[in-house]
């Protein structure tokens, strides 16, 4: 509330808009949405009423989330009680922190069901409206990228780009107008640093090293080449060339195949998770970035051994390292060891079958 207003009183240089709890760091869709809020909660002060909100946000991405589960139909319905009934931190960041995460999530699963429709367009408008909201949507970034090559080429794929970017354009232009320098660095800033007290996924590393650029170096190049090794062996069908991708469906040597809905989301999820299993810092809020797609990644791994109840536990297990605060050498070492587990089974799942069809719709140019 602090932080917007200041723009409802006319600021609109990024780098003047701050609140208690430091500057103003997220997109200019952030600013539009809690600008909202705030005439809706009286200036922040009627706090139960943005509770209240903030529940129907939960439930709308529950709603969201399980329309993607029934149409995968991979996980067995007992999961859904520890997804809705089962996670204290997660109903802490909806209804007690009133974060912005919650709300670019929420447009991200919305952008995910548009896709699974064959809805491209209108899934990528809605994608970038999450991006504006925060900037941890980007995960996602190389996944869609990947199935936008997949289904359209890369000449068709350039105007679905091109919409998202005009979208932030459009958003962002009064604080552009302003000074976009200031804007751009601060709303969409990768190199932030955090402060080591608050993350969850690096305590056992001591604080030099956790600040070190280098390190960060690292954990981009291994982000990055895993990204790189997943689309060239685990999304790519077997039948298609690498440079494949970059021709229209309609030249390519095999004949064009829809991704099917299991692709779609298998491949956006696993493309968020990896940029979480290399990320600089992880703080308590950050749960819910991936919170709702583990159970669909960790019933879509290829280890025949990883049974029904060593799931749970893995969902457990992340579930207790997300709610020890502050984090420890165990719950960070804990974390470390399941997103291990569950990236291996991902890479040892079979590839996407060549087989023609779809149960997506076509894309209907909207």
């Amino acid at each position: 509330m602090d932080e917007v207003e200041g723009v409802i009183n006319g600021t609109y240089d990024y780098t003047q808009l701050k609140g208690d709890t430091g500057p103003l760091v997220y997109p200019a869709g952030f600013v539009y949405i809690f600008t909202a809020l705030y005439y809706m909660t009286s200036s922040g002060v009627n706090i139960r009423l943005g509770q209240y909100i903030f529940a129907a946000f939960y439930l709308i991405t529950l709603l969201l989330v399980f329309r993607i589960y029934y149409r995968t139909k991979k996980v067995p319905p007992y999961v859904f009680f520890f997804m809705c009934c089962a996670s204290y931190r997660i109903h802490s960041i909806y209804v007690l922190r009133l974060f912005n995460d919650p709300v670019a999530m929420m447009l991200l699963f919305a952008a995910v069901n548009l896709f699974m429709d064959g809805r491209w367009t209108m899934g990528c408008a809605v994608y970038s409206l999450a991006v504006s909201v925060k900037m941890n949507v980007l995960l996602f970034a190389p996944g869609l990228l990947f199935l936008l090559l997949s289904e359209f080429g890369l000449a068709r794929t350039i105007p679905k780009l091109s919409l998202c970017a005009g979208i932030q354009l459009v958003l962002g232009l009064p604080f552009l107008l302003e000074n976009p320098v200031g804007y751009v660095s601060r709303a969409f800033d990768l190199g932030r640093q955090f402060m080591f007290k608050w993350t969850v996924n690096w305590r056992f590393l001591p604080e030099w090293l956790f600040l070190n650029r280098y390190f960060h170096l690292l954990l981009l190049a291994a982000h990055l080449l895993t990204l790189l090794l997943f689309a060239l062996r685990c999304w790519k069908r077997s039948c298609d060339g690498t440079l494949d991708l970059l021709k229209n469906p309609t030249k390519r040597k095999v004949p064009p195949q829809k991704s099917t809905v299991d692709e779609i989301v298998l491949v956006l999820f696993t493309s968020n998770f990896i940029g979480m299993c290399f990320s600089r810092s992880l703080h308590y809020q950050f749960y819910v970035w991936y919170f709702h797609t583990l159970p669909f990644l960790l019933w879509s791994g290829g280890v025949k051994k990883l049974g029904h109840l060593l799931r749970v536990l893995i969902l457990g297990l992340i579930e207790l390292s997300w709610n020890t605060y502050p984090s420890t050498c165990s719950s960070s070492a804990a974390l470390h060891a399941c997103h291990f587990i569950l990236l291996l089974s991902l890479w040892l799942a079979p590839q996407p079958p060549a087989t023609k069809g779809s149960t997506t719709a076509k894309d209907k140019g909207q």
